[in-house]
């Protein structure tokens, strides 16, 4: 996604009289890392005393960092949704739509060629908009309904082995 867009500020001021407020943290590439991301989060943002919408908007954001995202035509974005048995965040633009997916959903899943797959939520979408909020505390949409959703509706069978030859994963 490119500098300036809705989900990456183009820069920060940090001109004389600015006030900048920075806190960082590292934790391990893990699924748990992401409630852990959040909760650090939240946890700061509560110290800075901000406003409910750059809280939540912040948090969301923050959980992206450690996402993938599929996106799909626009034309099958309200089919998909509808037929999903639950759905974590949705950002669309007039061409796709885009879920937020657990990071590493491409793995052993070979995705149609109607659905792009982005690693790290970095989605090539001009002004996109968060168009569903989740209801629980997860922004993903679980990847193998969507994956099965999205084959349907495009008419490709699915296939659990990737286009591009069998793939090894080394061991941690």
């Amino acid at each position: 996604m490119a500098p300036g867009s809705a989900l990456i500020p183009r820069h920060m001021d940090l001109s004389p009289g600015t006030e900048a407020l920075r806190y960082c943290f590292a934790l391990p590439a893990h699924p748990e890392s992401v409630a852990g991301a959040r909760r650090l989060t939240r946890a700061r943002l509560d110290e800075w005393r901000l406003d409910a919408d750059a809280h939540d908007s912040a948090i969301l954001i923050v959980s992206e960092l450690v996402t993938d995202a599929v996106g799909v035509p626009a034309r099958y974005g309200f089919r998909l949704m509808s037929h999903l048995p639950r759905t974590g965040c949705v950002f669309a633009d007039a061409d796709r739509w885009w879920w937020i997916v657990p990071s590493g959903s491409d793995l052993d899943l070979d995705w149609p060629p109607q659905a792009a797959y982005a690693k790290g939520a970095f989605v090539p979408a001009v002004r996109p908009r968060l168009i569903h909020r989740p209801d629980g505390h997860t922004p993903y949409t679980p990847p193998i309904p969507l994956f099965l959703m999205v084959c349907q509706v495009t008419g490709v069978a699915p296939s659990w082995a990737p286009s591009g030859g069998e793939r090894a994963v080394s061991a941690p």
